[in-house]
């Protein structure tokens, strides 16, 4: 209990020192998700703590009328303490927005979790349960303004400290009346010594404990998983995963399916980004995923591999590779390609090869770390709603958020940030609830617009690459933004 309390008090004071986050989306840590409870519709934000042990801030606002109440609860996402919930949390109205509800709640262990809402109201009541990939981010060095302020304020109470001991020594034995002896002033300054050595040695000891303590706690930062790619004979794409040591118990070949993939790869030329492949590499080795390569332009690309791994962790692993021309085989299942050009589409509409479009409701204004509801509508070649929709992986559509100067990068599903397979466990444990954009019952009409709940982290220029589906034939479309403070 007594470490437990100083990696937490530790950790705390990290995160005032924290600047920078990580997680499983690259630079895009926070959960955007939307989903049912029961009769209610929410649109959840989780922003995980900086730090393990930490808190998540967390907001809810319902489109449905009536919510009276909502309870939440951190539940582990797998293991026997999934099946034991705690106690839940009732989140409150912080202002006069009836349908806005706030709250947090403590996240004690690195590894996958899930937010359990319980929702009451005049519809009767829901559970909704949103995964979350809780791990410790990472430290920074301590400004040096407040580094210098407490080392004065350090400086003051060492001397301080040294001269009472003095008086103690000098004055205070002292009668009243007299004055200050040579043995007194002698023994005083004995004394004086001897306290200031001993601060010293305090010191010097106690900064070997913080050292030690913030060590390891820096062991237990989270370490993306690393990936080397390389272009092996008849054009194949190698990609081996290396695991830089973060948690003993993660491994390279505990990943589950994730809409039918292993591995969502994302293809990006750069800089220009004006060519994107959304390709599903085949695992053959223990932590090594191959792919035989559809005819590509030659370039730099930028890699972005999503995976799940068996408890519900999702991690995005990151490289580069640079590639000749490649004449390889033809796009097929759920692979698909975009090639915007070089020009930037700041248009609210796409035009897409075939003479379909994709038309983005461009919201009048963009911020970061301003939740918002993403629209795009696939219109047919006069300009109607396609008729023809077909499903894309069990969703209407899928979305790549990423920024210009490559930190940013976010694979979007209509449910949000969240991944598809940690959510299906999560709503298994609950029974109830449900997510937008999951696969659609037989025979029910696919919709041509389809939206995406998301904030951008920080302010910059980005590009969304959305992707849909008509027939047999996956569009995708390119849309520029540029977004404020």
């Amino acid at each position: 209990m007594k470490r437990i309390m100083v990696r937490c008090a530790l950790g705390c004071f990290l995160a005032v020192l924290c600047g920078g986050r990580m997680a499983a989306h690259v630079g895009s840590p926070d959960v955007y998700a939307e989903g049912s409870a029961g009769p209610y519709k929410l649109f959840v934000v989780v922003r995980p703590p900086l730090v393990i042990p930490g808190v998540a801030e967390i907001e809810v606002r319902s489109s449905t009328p009536g919510v009276d109440r909502i309870t939440v609860a951190p539940i582990p996402l797998a293991g026997e303490a999934s099946k034991h919930p705690p106690v839940p949390d009732a989140m409150a109205k912080p202002s006069g927005d009836e349908q806005f509800f706030t709250g947090h709640l403590w996240i004690m262990q690195p590894g996958s979790w899930q937010v359990r809402f319980a929702v009451s109201g005049n519809q009767g009541s829901g559970v909704l349960s949103i995964p979350v990939a809780a791990t410790a981010m990472g430290t920074r060095q301590m400004q040096s303004g407040l580094g210098t302020l407490l080392a004065g304020l350090g400086i003051l109470l060492v001397v301080g400290m040294v001269g009472i001991v003095g008086a103690a020594a000098r004055e205070a034995q002292t009668p009243p009346g007299e004055s200050v002896s040579p043995k007194s002033r002698k023994r005083a300054y004995v004394a004086m010594a001897i306290a200031f050595s001993l601060l010293v040695l305090c010191l010097v000891l106690g900064r070997k404990w913080w050292n030690a303590e913030a060590a390891d706690y820096a062991s237990n930062i989270y370490k993306p998983l690393e990936m080397r790619a390389t272009l092996a004979a008849g054009n194949v794409l190698d990609l081996q995963m290396i695991d830089p040591g973060w948690l003993r118990m993660r491994k390279l070949d505990d990943f589950v399916l994730d809409h039918n993939h292993l591995m969502h790869l994302y293809a990006i030329r750069w800089p220009g980004m004006d060519v994107v492949f959304h390709l599903h590499p085949e695992m053959v080795g223990t932590g090594e995923f191959r792919l035989p390569l559809p005819s590509m332009p030659a370039g730099n690309y930028h890699l972005y591999a999503d995976v799940v791994h068996a408890n519900g962790f999702p991690e995005t692993l990151v490289t580069s590779v640079t590639l000749p021309e490649i004449r390889g085989r033809a796009l097929t299942g759920d692979d698909a390609e975009g090639t915007p050009g070089a020009n930037a589409q700041t248009h609210a509409v796409y035009k897409l090869p075939d003479g379909y479009s994709m038309q983005w409701k461009r919201p009048s204004a963009l911020a970061a770390k301003s939740p918002q509801e993403f629209a795009f509508q696939l219109l047919d070649p006069q300009g109607q709603p396609a008729k023809d929709m077909a499903l894309y992986m069990g969703m209407v559509g899928h979305a790549a958020f990423v920024k210009s100067d490559g930190t940013v990068f976010a694979h979007i599903h209509p449910a949000g940030t969240v991944a598809m397979a940690a959510l299906m466990m999560a709503e298994a444990q609950n029974g109830a609830g449900g997510m937008a954009g999951m696969d659609m019952s037989a025979g029910s009409t696919i919709p041509s617009t389809v939206s995406f709940p998301y904030g951008f982290p920080s302010a910059g220029n980005y590009r969304i690459f959305v992707q849909m589906k008509h027939g047999n034939v996956v569009e995708t479309g390119t849309f520029d933004a540029v977004v404020d403070e």
